[in-house]
C-alpha cells in the first residue's frame, strides 16, 4: 500500500513526532505508515485524513499486484 503521509507533512512542515502529537500515536509509529512497513487501522486512517483534509482514498493507495492470466 502507497501512501502520501511523508508528503501531507512535510508540505505543512509538520516533524513526525509533531504529527504523531497530534494524533495520540508515537512517533514510530507515523515513521512506520510512512516507510510502508505499517498499514494503519480504520479509526488511524480516517484521523490522518481528517487532520490533513484530505480523503482516505487519497492519501492511501492498494499497488495492483500483477495477475496471471
Amino acid at each position: 500500500m502507497r501512501n502520501t503521509v511523508s508528503e501531507l507533512r512535510s508540505a505543512r512542515g509538520l516533524t513526525q513526532g509533531k504529527l504523531s502529537a497530534a494524533l495520540g500515536v508515537s512517533r514510530q509509529t507515523i515513521n512506520a505508515i510512512e516507510t510502508g512497513r505499517y498499514t494503519p487501522s480504520l479509526p488511524l486512517a480516517l484521523s490522518l485524513a481528517r487532520y490533513f483534509k484530505v480523503s482516505v482514498e487519497d492519501m492511501f493507495q492498494v499497488e495492483e499486484s500483477p495477475t496471471d492470466d
